[in-house]
């Protein structure tokens, strides 16, 4: 059995202990809040570091889509200002095709009056081939008979002759 001066010793160095560990838990509970202070600290300062950063991001990001907006707007605006530019250019064109056309048709009349006239020309010649290689024929016709004539009749043919020769060349 343990005496009352052995519990009062073992009380005595349980208090000792139990004090020794409070002073332990005071100063680890006392580093630990520094640690969370300066962390805090770090947090914080990293918290607002990053909330600056998002707000010039957001700025930033909306700087580039005013400049992606505009951007845009110009390339519709060149679209357009082209697409104006090739349908006039395409209206142009068939100005020029309709105009070409009109031309072409017109000369295409002159061509086909300027055959009209040239057949006309061509049958009033055919005609008149005719006439002239009838009116030879009856000449030569009338020569030889007028030759026939002559020799039947033996007179003076030659001057006849000669007559017919100068009525056959007209």
């Amino acid at each position: 059995m343990h005496s009352l001066r052995e519990f009062e010793q073992h009380l005595n160095d349980l208090k000792k202990e139990n004090f020794s560990l409070k002073l332990r838990i005071y100063f680890l509970e006392e580093k630990i809040q520094q640690k969370f202070e300066e962390s805090g600290d770090d947090v914080h300062k990293r918290n607002i570091m990053l909330k600056v950063e998002v707000e010039s991001l957001k700025k930033e990001l909306e700087e580039k889509q005013q400049f992606l907006d505009q951007a845009l707007l110009t390339a519709e605006s060149l679209s357009n200002q082209n697409e104006a530019e090739l349908q006039r250019r395409l209206e142009d064109r068939q100005e020029e095709i309709i105009h070409m056309q009109e031309i072409l048709e017109t000369k295409v009349q002159l061509l086909q009056e300027e055959a009209e006239l040239a057949r006309g020309e061509a049958e009033r010649m055919t005609s008149l081939a005719d006439s002239e290689s009838q009116r030879r024929l009856a000449v030569e016709r009338e020569l030889v008979e007028r030759m026939e004539e002559e020799e039947e009749g033996g007179g003076s043919g030659g001057q006849l002759s000669q007559q017919a020769l100068a009525d056959k060349d007209r």
